[in-house]
């Protein structure tokens, strides 16, 4: 638990050391705010371009059945009404519709940044290089944990090793020691043959 905590500590440490070093660079901070640049653009085309007018065609084609015949039949009455109104009439409508059109932009564009959130390069680079510290740490422990189990190997070798010393000390004593036993020494004694009576 201590060595993951450990672990967890020096992974974050590295990474804000990294991020500080990074921000130093002139070329990832235009590339910064290119990415940053192109990525709001980007949002706002989707949100106020592309769904508002898809929703201003879309949603009068299903109403009409997806006949564009009555959606032309439908609308003209709506343009000429628009266009015999006075221009208070006009004014409020427009407003109206820009409205419409601001909310409708609005609320797709939060929603385009909590699905698609802005990844900035010095976190890419960050990661890349955390990746890269993770497989250099991991390397590094793999061997710290294989040295017990090289330490047990290595002392049942000595031991056996010791064991086979011993024995052919005691082989060699064996070796050294006199093949003939004394009479003297020995618990039983020969007998003597009888003598010749003449």
């Amino acid at each position: 638990m201590v060595n993951r905590e450990f672990y967890i500590s020096a992974y974050w440490a590295e990474r804000k050391r990294f991020l500080a070093h990074l921000k130093q660079s002139s070329e990832l901070r235009q590339r910064y705010w290119k990415a940053s640049a192109m990525y709001l653009l980007r949002r706002l085309l989707w949100s106020f371009g592309f769904f508002p007018i898809f929703i201003a065609f879309w949603v009068p084609l299903i109403m009409s059945g997806f006949n564009p015949v009555i959606l032309l039949n439908d609308a003209m009455p709506v343009f000429q009404a628009f266009l015999d109104s006075t221009p208070q009439m006009q004014q409020h409508r427009l407003e109206t519709l820009a409205l419409a059109w601001f909310s409708i932009g609005v609320f797709f564009l939060i929603f385009d940044f909590v699905l698609t959130p802005f990844r900035s390069p010095f976190q890419y680079e960050a990661d890349v290089h955390m990746r890269a510290w993770e497989q250099l740490q991991l390397a590094e422990r793999v061997p710290d944990e294989e040295e017990p189990a090289l330490a047990g190997g290595t002392d049942e070798i000595s031991e056996a090793r010791d064991s086979q010393s011993s024995e052919a000390d005691n082989r060699s004593q064996l070796s050294d020691s006199p093949q003939g036993v004394d009479e003297s020494d020995s618990g039983t004694t020969e007998p003597t043959p009888p003598k010749n009576v003449t």
